[in-house]
């Protein structure tokens, strides 16, 4: 027999307290020498009234009934009578099983939540055929810091940055072989959101891949007559996602998030010029040695090896 290291009985013990209890000893004294409480002591003295000395040793914990599987038919109707939108404790009268199973049964299939119930458009999910077809541009604002804050020290005295301003990070990531480009701006004006596309073109003519469309949100910056112009002249067409939808910029948003993780919010920096400063090192390590999920788990920069580009000359 397997005792437990926390028993304060085994069953030599239990038959020396039902002995004591026997002789005419108070069941509270004797429960008190053995660390227990009486209501224990009163429980081993009547079962070893009822069975002897066979009531003195452990029973097996398996449950006297073990519950029985729910019918098929019976989660199919669950299933169906939630699609209804009807709630749980509904759903158990009408099915007559009890709320508990119910709940269990719509966990298991995800339709706890009423927005799981939701049947919303599928994903469209899209890539480019060939690198430069098209690129995604997008801003994020971020708090600029002279100190480290209260997520670094621990504490909110002495480490507050009252007026110290914002920088915006903007981002640019090629739909075919999510190669990525960036720059901290001081402002998310037209000035310099032309700045940036100009350097963005650029850089991906150094990777011998040539812009033909630019897609963007509604900011005004984006929408200024400066940054059609802009793009005119490098002949590069402008599509602006639709309202309120910035899925359609998908891969610019999930690109910030990316660098919000691994860069911006991945160390405590001592100030957000050392955080900027460490921007390029990161975009470099994503670009040639981080390997993405959605092109095979390889870096971005291998699709534009495929494309017979003389790479090395550019890799440090």
């Amino acid at each position: 027999m397997n005792i437990h290291k926390n028993a304060r009985l085994t069953p030599k013990s239990r038959a020396e307290l039902v002995r004591r209890i026997a002789e005419g000893r108070s069941k509270v004294e004797v429960a008190q020498a053995f660390g227990i409480c009486a209501k224990t002591a009163a429980k081993w003295v009547s079962r070893f009234r009822a069975e002897g000395e066979a009531g003195l040793q452990d029973r097996s914990s398996r449950p006297l009934r073990l519950r029985q599987p729910t019918p098929t038919e019976t989660i199919e109707a669950i299933i169906a009578l939630r699609r209804q939108r009807l709630p749980g404790k509904e759903i158990a009268r009408q099915t007559s099983v009890s709320p508990s199973t119910v709940s269990r049964i719509l966990a298991g299939m995800k339709l706890s939540r009423i927005q799981d119930l939701a049947t919303g458009e599928p994903a469209n999910r899209y890539e480019r055929e060939r690198p430069g077809e098209m690129i995604h541009i997008d801003i994020k604002k971020l708090g600029k810091f002279k100190q480290a804050g209260h997520r670094v020290t621990g504490t909110r005295q002495e480490c507050r940055n009252v007026h110290a301003g914002w920088e915006f990070v903007h981002v640019a990531i090629d739909d075919n072989s999510r190669v990525t480009f960036s720059q901290v701006k001081v402002d998310e004006k037209s000035r310099s959101a032309i700045a940036f596309l100009k350097a963005a073109v650029a850089y991906y003519q150094s990777l011998g891949v040539t812009i033909e469309r630019v897609m963007t949100d509604n900011g005004s910056c984006y929408k200024s007559h400066a940054f059609a112009k802009a793009c005119r002249r490098l002949r590069i067409r402008h599509i602006r996602t639709k309202p309120y939808t910035p899925r359609t910029n998908g891969k610019a948003e999930r690109f910030i998030q990316t660098a919000l993780r691994e860069w911006a919010y991945a160390k405590a920096y001592d100030t957000s010029d050392q955080r900027a400063a460490e921007l390029q090192s990161w975009l470099h390590r994503y670009n040639w040695h981080r390997p993405h999920s959605a092109i095979g788990d390889k870096p971005p920069i291998s699709r534009l090896a495929l494309t017979g580009n003389n790479l090395l000359r550019v890799h440090s």
